[in-house]
């Protein structure tokens, strides 16, 4: 094409490029001004400059758009506004806001749409406080400033990401005054402010108002009641949607509904939910077949979960973890496991999620896999992950290793509250109450902000004082819950009153019990169970029927506490009948433990072959249950200690067949056959126990002997046992004999 200085070649050039800027061909743009510059030819017209800028910024040719800006200032044509305009959106959606900046402070004339320019730039490029200082600005010295819809929308979303509340309020003024009350994507962005800033009485005043709502409004509001914890509001939001005429739900909102049903446990909503996700084609959606697994799962449907996750076309991470997640939460331990080991399989990399999920099965298994997450732990560079870390130590602990927990803990770099609750717990449930309680001085010598005691802590501490059963050190930590303000807590007061019982300062715990100003089914069954430990089993049926008078219905646990009671207590007619009335009378289903504690029961009062026939009435779905040989080891337990060897032996074989890795039912059996004379038989089962490698955890008697908890085991020749073994019992005596002298003393008073 040849060129003409002359003016119907400039009005050629013009119309070209102005109409290969509106048909979209930058490249072809580009091409004719190439060829234009090649012949020598002058544009003239500074309106042909604008689609040159155009066409770079949409190629992001950054060397040619920067030649171009050259031309214009050779010509002297950056003094007309919308050149400058031009190149300072050029140079923004390039990402280069210095050049743009600069381009805007050499403009000698700027209008609205320069400064809409610059604030969007900073905005859009994600330098929010100077685009929201841009944007305050331009409202002040710009005459006429119009912010366009995208440059406002930004705008809020900045406010609110900022969690700059006032300034949003101050937006949204300028919103109505501004006439923008009436476009929808305003709008939706002043109730996502609103929502993220949990002010939903604002959102749903909003809300109201808004003439034309679509399906970006309804989830928002829906979204931010279920972030408030007001699922049943955003449930019924949903189910008012659903009704309006024009408006489908979208994959956001099932993802909002599906968290309100998870939050309210409602499996039926949920279910329904997820045949509407069916229905709108959404289940293909990789985030709404994660949330259908983690409300299945908390819902307590892990089948359910499972069958979600694997009719899922395309599955990431977060899917492997949910349902690894949903597995350990319905307690689901060997599926979980076995989920893990086929996620390797499938070349999914373990992140910091899936080895919790790890440690919590393998704690609850009682299957030692710390040292293998342990190392995958360093190897991956998750040493910084205090969850991680946190869960290493717990799970140590709950595997009888408490010394690497140790070691770990004194290794990191920094704790924080969990970390001391969990070591301070891990002592406490290997039997070290000692340590639990040296860690808890050293931690409260820290004097650190984030080092100070929750109601964690001061619970775990209260179970280390339970472990050393002191009633002194009870005491102690009772008047740390008090000073720093935790013993008012319900969960804090009921462990108060859970840890004197264990301490045998009955009157203790019902004076703990009431001070506990709010008391929930939890408190009450505490106070239950702590009567029982204590062999009042009158008393807790007392309180079982109190607890009715004030409108609290009880749960598993407090009628599983009563039983336990009327076990100790002896009063076998009153536990049978309660047992008969509980789904009845209380609304609760019998579960394993329940059936367990009854045969308990019958076995301490010698009634063993009414024990035996009541196991056989337990149904078989509940027999299937792992824990099922805790009912024929609490059989087992009572046939030795009334010598029968006839149902011992049967209980004996039971026991075994369910729970081979238990030392209890082997050395239980051996003692049967032993009283019974048949030592052979006695001598195999030993040597059974040895062969199979159980363990064998010893019994210990514990003793206060002055300030002082002491632990005597038979056959422990420790070094630590042997210096001081002869000194204790001889201190143990001389306090036997001072409280001899007292009682004597007493008598004579009385005489």
């Amino acid at each position: 094409m040849r060129f003409r200085s002359n003016h119907s070649s400039v009005s050629n050039c013009n119309s070209r490029l102005k109409e290969l800027s509106s048909n979209g061909k930058w490249q072809d743009l580009l091409c004719h001004y190439h060829e234009i510059k090649k012949a020598g030819f002058q544009l003239a017209d500074p309106s042909a400059f604008p689609p040159i800028l155009k066409a770079c910024s949409n190629l992001l040719s950054h060397t040619y758009g920067k030649s171009v800006h050259g031309c214009l200032i050779k010509n002297g044509f950056e003094s007309y506004t919308s050149i400058g305009n031009s190149t300072m959106d050029y140079y923004i959606k390039t990402g280069d806001l210095d050049s743009a900046l600069a381009v805007f402070n050499c403009m000698r004339s700027r209008d609205g749409v320069s400064w809409n320019i610059l604030a969007y730039g900073y905005l859009d490029g994600g330098d929010l406080v100077q685009g929201l200082w841009w944007f305050n600005k331009a409202r002040v010295c710009a005459d006429g400033f119009q912010p366009n819809t995208s440059t406002l929308v930004l705008v809020i979303q900045a406010c609110r990401r900022l969690r700059a509340k006032y300034e949003g309020l101050i937006v949204h003024g300028y919103v109505i005054r501004g006439g923008f009350c009436s476009v929808s994507s305003v709008q939706n962005s002043l109730l996502s402010l609103y929502a993220e800033e949990v002010d939903m009485d604002s959102a749903q005043k909003l809300f109201d108002e808004m003439r034309d709502k679509d399906v970006i409004s309804w989830s928002v509001m829906i979204g931010g009641f279920v972030h408030c914890e007001e699922a049943q509001i955003g449930m019924l939001m949903f189910q008012k949607m659903v009704c309006e005429r024009g408006i489908e739900p979208d994959g956001l909102c099932m993802v909002s509904i599906l968290k309100a049903c998870t939050h309210l446990k409602d499996l039926t909503m949920g279910t329904s939910v997820h045949g509407l996700v069916i229905y709108r084609g959404l289940d293909c959606d990789l985030f709404v077949g994660n949330s259908l697994i983690d409300m299945y799962s908390k819902c307590q449907d892990a089948d359910s979960a499972f069958k979600v996750f694997d009719a899922m076309p395309r599955r990431n991470r977060v899917s492997w973890n949910s349902i690894l997640t949903g597995f350990v939460f319905n307690e689901r331990h060997l599926d979980a496991l076995t989920l893990f080991y086929s996620m390797g399989k499938e070349g999914i990399e373990a992140d910091e999620v899936t080895l919790v999920n790890v440690l919590q099965t393998s704690k609850h298994l009682r299957m030692f896999h710390c040292k293998s997450v342990h190392c995958v732990t360093i190897r991956r560079g998750y040493v910084s992950n205090e969850l991680l870390l946190n869960s290493l130590i717990d799970t140590y602990a709950k595997c009888n290793d408490v010394d690497l927990a140790w070691k770990l803990f004194n290794g990191m770099k920094k704790r924080d509250v969990v970390s001391w609750s969990t070591m301070i717990s891990g002592f406490a449930s290997c039997g070290r109450p000692e340590e639990a309680i040296t860690v808890f001085h050293e931690m409260m010598q820290l004097q650190a902000q984030d080092q100070k005691p929750n109601e964690i802590t001061i619970i775990n501490l209260f179970e280390a004082c339970s472990a050393s059963a002191e009633l002194k050190r009870s005491k102690w930590a009772h008047g740390i819950a008090i000073r720093t303000g935790l013993s008012a807590e319900v969960a804090v007061g009921t462990a108060i009153v859970d840890m004197y019982s264990k301490c045998g300062a009955i009157g203790e715990s019902r004076k703990a019990f009431g001070q506990i100003l709010e008391k929930n089914t939890v408190s009450w069954s505490a106070m239950i169970a702590a009567y029982g430990m204590n062999g009042l089993g009158h008393e807790a049926l007392a309180l079982l029927a109190e607890m009715k008078l004030y409108d609290l219905k009880p749960n598993a646990v407090t009628i599983l506490s009563v039983l336990s009671a009327c076990s100790h207590g002896g009063l076998v007619e009153e536990g049978v009948s309660l047992f008969n009335s509980m789904a009845q009378d209380h609304g609760v289903e019998p579960r394993l433990e329940h059936y367990t504690c009854v045969v308990d029961m019958l076995g301490r009062a010698g009634k063993l072959v009414m024990a035996m026939e009541f196991i056989q009435k337990i149904p078989q779905d509940l027999k299937a249950a792992a824990r099922a040989s805790n009912a024929w080891g609490a059989l087992l337990s009572a046939c030795r200690s009334y010598r029968n060897s006839e149902v011992g032996l049967e209980a004996a074989s039971h026991v075994l067949e369910l729970e081979p890795g238990n030392s209890a039912g082997y050395l239980q059996a051996s003692s049967i056959y032993a009283a019974s004379g048949l030592w052979v038989d006695a001598a195999s089962m030993r040597s059974l126990l040895k062969e199979r490698g159980v363990r064998v955890v010893a019994g210990y008697s514990l003793v206060h002997v002055g300030h002082k908890a002491c632990r005597f085991v038979a056959g422990d020749h420790s070094p630590a046992h042997d210096g001081n073994t002869h000194s204790m019992l001889q201190l143990l005596h001389a306090c036997m004999k001072a409280e001899k002298r007292n009682i004597v003393d007493d008598l004579d008073l009385i005489e």
